[in-house]
């Protein structure tokens, strides 16, 4: 599927690319979209499960909210998770199921990051009267610049990205750049 892309790979494909029969998929999946859906449903448990683990980690708000940051935004413009995302996007337009499963994961990530400044307003470390908006609005804009950045060669490095996040994240949770690593 990363080759050629949701839309356009077969079962027959998935059955030469891990070597069983077609038959054997069809045996656990009637169809190519519930394929699909089972796949992207498992990448967004496991996605959302490693974020849990992240922000569960010691540290103050500020080392839990820049882990977020720092795993949201790909290795590099090949990272094949953040590949499948985008054609997920695309093909989310049109195809209710994965629809579905993309606002789950979005859910899940805005749930988490609304949750660590929530944290950390509690806490006195940040200043922020909406935190489920301040964490929208961050998903939002890292969505935007991951985009960029993975379409884009030499347009933004990671380390520019990342500066972004930090940046944007000091404006929604009220405290000075400083706060971040430098």
């Amino acid at each position: 599927m990363l080759e050629r892309g949701l839309a356009s790979t077969r079962v027959a494909d998935i059955a030469k690319a891990t070597n069983v029969s077609g038959g054997l998929i069809h045996y656990h999946f009637a169809t190519k979209d519930d394929l699909i859906t089972a796949m992207l449903r498992a990448t967004s448990e496991t996605e959302v499960k490693r974020l849990r683990e992240i922000i569960s980690g010691p540290g103050t708000a500020v080392q839990r909210l820049d882990r977020v940051l720092r795993y949201y935004i790909p290795s590099s413009r090949s990272d094949q998770s953040w590949i499948l995302w985008l054609d997920a996007w695309a093909l989310g337009v049109r195809e209710p199921h994965v629809r579905e499963i993309l606002l789950e994961l979005e859910g899940g990530w805005i749930e988490i990051l609304a949750e660590v400044i929530s944290e950390g307003v509690d806490k006195g470390e940040f200043f922020c009267d909406d935190p489920m908006g301040a964490a929208e609005r961050l998903d939002g804009m890292l969505d935007g610049l991951v985009v960029r950045y993975t379409l884009h060669s030499g347009a933004m490095s990671r380390k520019r990205l990342l500066e972004h996040a930090r940046i944007a994240a000091t404006h929604e949770v009220g405290i000075p750049r400083s706060a971040f690593p430098a």
